[in-house]
């Protein structure tokens, strides 16, 4: 009975959210409901118990939808209402520092890893996708965190990028059209 409901209810909000992608006019709020879509999509496989596919469902399709919310973000002025604050100096100071020390510890992991045991070890009482997990995060913790923030300054890079061509090109098109007012009034 819980799965029945629950199916009917992941149902609408999938249909919903869907619906939401195809009638809306703001970018943003498209690929913002897309990606709940997706989301909701893999609340399907956990009802099936496919709990695997499930995130994969959630990783590999809602993170392609985010790298399109990037992507929208850099092509369409959607941040021309954004006002950027910085409160306190010591706050980006701590975080920084945060940043930092996590990188170090990120970094000596490879050394410390040839002690660290799993808290399961791989054997045949286990499933496939916890055994997958356990490597992952063990042996190539470090490739999938390296990777991950690759990606992460990559996308980074492609806003700021945008965002310089988008002030570029805003002022070239004030300059012509003044360059334009002045032919007219002359």
């Amino acid at each position: 009975m819980v799965e029945a409901i629950a199916f009917y209810l992941f149902a609408a909000l999938t249909i919903v959210m869907f619906t939401i992608t195809v009638m809306t006019k703001n970018a943003l709020y498209a690929l913002s409901s897309l990606a709940a879509g997706m989301i909701f999509i893999s609340a399907f496989f956990f009802l099936l118990d496919a709990d695997f596919l499930g995130v994969v469902q959630i990783i590999v399709y809602s993170g392609a939808v985010m790298a399109l919310y990037a992507f929208a973000m850099m092509f369409f002025d959607t941040t021309k209402d954004v006002k950027e604050k910085n409160p306190s100096k010591k706050i980006v100071f701590f975080l920084s520092g945060m940043i930092a020390l996590l990188l170090v510890i990120i970094l000596l992991t490879p050394i410390i890893s040839d002690k660290v045991q799993a808290l399961h070890p791989i054997s045949d009482e286990i499933g496939n996708a916890e055994a997958v997990g356990i490597v992952l995060f063990t042996k190539y913790l470090v490739p999938f965190e390296v990777a991950a923030v690759m990606l992460l300054v990559a996308m980074i890079a492609g806003i700021i990028l945008a965002s310089k061509r988008m002030d570029e090109s805003i002022t070239l098109k004030i300059d012509q059209e003044i360059e334009q007012d002045e032919k007219v009034a002359q």
